[in-house]
């Protein structure tokens, strides 16, 4: 190879600020470590999966019930994905709150936000494959709800459902997003997140209790790299111990005639659920797509924010509340019968 050793070592060793020998810093590494078991668990289960309509929701029920291991590691891919979502909110919480957004890291920030919206979209295309009630009901409330956006909703609506309704275009359409169109977005998006981050190195954070006396710095590898690692492991057996303890079920298979009783999407998607049943479906969509706007163009609110206040806290604030308002309604929907 035509590298040497010395290059080698100046690659990997990137001065890492010593915050990031708290475990809470090492956010950015666990969705991406749960992504690649993510890619490995979803590669065993298409080779089982069939997406169609109709042999769908057996071949699933193949995989659980009579794969040597299948219920083992579907459960892996589905609890995978829950702490993905989990991993990826709380890191993009964690930038936000150490202002990590600032100039010059705008950009990334931008990034982390479409990583964001992508890892949610494969949580929704995910669940939809299955073809339970909780698959085709809620594909169809999605497509009912993006067809209440003004001008744009119906189209997007077909380019969601394969047509104006739910069809048997529709499962293959959600299988090609999840699989392959999502995954690369996603791949495509970390390497130019990582390259940002060695262009702009890691946020300074500062932190009270830190000796005056030691290092500002430590080597990426091995030191840090050790302890990604150490979470890496930690993430696997509590994976490990999910899928056993609490496997993934199957549900009752998709009935077009029968609407379900209770209709609920999946956790992550309880505050805009929430938040929809409040405010109706026009109003609801329309000021969710604004603070999804407003949470991308964040940064230069921020600097707006602290030119006319002379107050860089006042963020904090902001967030402080927006947090407590995503708990609140995502524990009033868990809450509540309907």
């Amino acid at each position: 190879m035509p590298v040497s050793g010395a290059q080698l070592r100046e690659l990997t060793n990137e001065p890492v600020p010593n915050h990031m020998k708290k475990w809470w810093f090492c956010l950015g590494g666990t969705p991406a470590y749960l992504f690649v078991v993510q890619i490995v668990t979803g590669i065993m289960l298409a080779m089982y999966y069939q997406p169609s309509s109709t042999t769908a929701y057996e071949s699933v029920r193949y995989i659980t019930e009579e794969v040597t291991f299948g219920w083992y590691f579907r459960g892996l891919h589905k609890w995978a994905a829950t702490l993905m979502i989990a991993a990826v909110v709380l890191h993009q919480m964690r930038v936000y709150f150490t202002g990590a957004y600032r100039r010059p890291r705008e950009l990334n920030w931008l990034i982390g936000m479409s990583l964001l919206m992508v890892t949610l979209g494969l949580g929704f295309t995910g669940y939809s494959l299955v073809f339970e009630q909780l698959s085709y009901w809620g594909a169809t409330v999605a497509g009912n709800i993006t067809d209440t956006v003004p001008v744009v909703g119906g189209f997007f609506k077909r380019i969601l459902l394969a047509g104006d309704t739910y069809n048997e275009q529709t499962l293959p359409r959600f299988y090609i997003l999840h699989a392959a169109i999502m995954p690369v977005s996603l791949i495509l998006l970390i390497i130019v997140h990582v390259a940002f981050i060695r262009l702009h190195g890691v946020t300074e954070v500062e932190v009270p209790e830190e000796p005056k006396d030691e290092p500002k710095h430590f080597n990426f590898f091995p030191d840090h790299m050790l302890t990604e690692l150490a979470l890496g492991l930690v993430v696997m057996i509590v994976l490990s111990a999910l899928a056993t303890i609490f496997p993934a079920e199957l549900g009752p298979r998709a009935d077009p005639l029968t609407t379900p009783e209770v209709i609920k999407p999946e956790w992550f998607f309880y505050a805009s659920f929430r938040w929809l049943k409040l405010f109706g479906p026009t109003f609801a969509v329309l000021s969710m797509g604004l603070i999804v706007f407003l949470m991308f163009a964040w940064p230069w609110i921020d600097r707006l924010l602290i030119r006319v206040t002379r107050n860089k806290e006042l963020s904090t604030y902001i967030g402080i509340v927006a947090v407590f308002l995503l708990i609140g309604l995502t524990v009033w929907e868990a809450a509540v019968t309907h």
